[in-house]
């Protein structure tokens, strides 16, 4: 039997940083790990450069079902935090787009520092632990394959459901229904989408086009790049309105945003029909442009016919069949209710010494290194709290 007075549970970027503040905080902290190294999704991240912040982090950057639950975890604990953090530890990084910002080298860097933190405050790594048990009684005791840990502490920080192959479980939301915590429904967000076998015909063979597009469903709209996928549609743009859309419900795609298009096709069409379709070509990616008039043609060119040719150029309908789901999935949505925890704290207000802190609560981010704000954020709000 080993003692701490504090245990958390899974040694991802939110599990780590908490210890890491524990720690310094003159708590014994063990974070118990049942993978055989840490911070695996942390390593894949970003192409493996991990985008592990933006410095454009905004509440409106979070999607939850208490929009304002996230606000003061992530006004106390900002990217200039983090990135004070990065540079302390001599970690070269570059903005890429939009406020991303990567490692120049390898994601590696990130867990090597969030390692050297725990290290330097006392906190013991426990890799290969597979919890088959947890209790509370005066105590929390957590039971492994090979040990037995207890604390008056414990922290949930196992993440998702999405990327099984990296071992996620739904093992945080288990233990939330285990101590009469609420769900918020979960899904797969930031994923690609998949096409019904119709749509997949006329368009699976532009597998690779890419497009900037407006998307939009219900009140949601980003403006981003779309990619064509054999099954689908991918992209930041897709990525990022996945975490809004709903099975069934419609996509609205702007293939032309801030564009009017039918001017140069009008002016082109007072030649000949060949140059009108030559200069509707300019309009859009070369192949996604043939495919559009191979089935959308206007008949005769009339400006009725190119009337219509422009609405449907800024609102194509489409309504896809479904997610490529957890395997492709980047953040889960959906998780421990934000209702069941102090936002201050991430303290469970049931039971007391128990938290859930990053991807497990109920707070999705957008694409973009805003996921791992959250992460960052909500663990430092744990952490200086235990």
């Amino acid at each position: 039997m080993r003692q701490f007075d504090v245990l958390i549970l899974g040694a991802g970027a939110a599990g780590l940083l908490c210890a890491a503040e524990a720690g310094k905080r003159g708590r014994r902290v063990a974070v118990l790990e049942r993978a055989d190294h840490i911070g695996k999704k942390i390593l894949i991240s970003g192409g493996g450069r991990c985008n592990f912040t933006n410095i454009h982090c905004r509440p409106e950057n979070f999607l939850s079902a208490n929009e304002h639950f996230a606000k003061s975890a992530l006004a106390r604990y900002t990217p200039s935090d983090f990135i004070a953090l990065v540079e302390k530890h001599g970690i070269p990084y570059h903005e890429k787009t939009l406020g991303q910002l990567f490692c120049n080298r390898s994601a590696q860097d990130i867990t090597n520092m969030l390692e050297a933190e725990c290290h330097s405050a006392g906190v013991r790594i426990f890799l290969s632990a597979r919890i088959q048990e947890v209790q509370h009684t005066t105590e929390f005791i957590v039971r492994t394959d090979s040990t037995e840990f207890r604390a008056p502490v414990l922290v949930v920080a196992t993440g998702g459901l999405s990327i099984p192959k990296i071992g996620a479980t739904g093992q945080g939301y288990d233990l939330a229904r285990q101590f009469g915590l609420g769900i918020v429904r979960t899904r797969p967000a930031l994923v690609p989408l998949v096409l019904a076998k119709k749509m997949q015909n006329l368009y699976g063979d532009l597998a690779g086009v890419s497009a900037a597009v407006v998307v939009a469903t219900d009140h949601q709209s980003f403006r981003e790049h779309m990619l064509f996928t054999h099954r689908g549609l991918s992209g930041p743009a897709i990525l990022q309105i996945s975490s809004y859309w709903e099975k069934g419900k419609p996509l609205h795609m702007d293939l032309a945003p801030d564009r009017t298009v039918t001017p140069s096709i009008r002016e082109a069409k007072s030649r000949n029909l060949a140059a009108a379709r030559a200069a509707f070509l300019g309009v859009l990616p070369k192949r996604l442009a043939e495919r559009w008039l191979d089935l959308h043609m206007p008949r005769s060119w009339t400006n009725q016919d190119l009337d219509k040719l422009e609405r449907e150029l800024h609102d194509w309908s489409l309504a896809p069949a479904d997610t490529e789901g957890y395997e492709k999935a980047e953040v889960t949505a959906g998780g421990v209710d934000t209702d069941e925890l102090s936002s201050k704290t991430m303290e469970s207000r049931k039971v007391r010494g128990l938290f859930f802190i990053g991807e497990v609560v109920d707070v999705t981010g957008h694409l973009g290194g805003f996921n791992f704000q959250w992460a960052w954020a909500s663990a430092a709000a744990a952490g200086r709290a235990l």
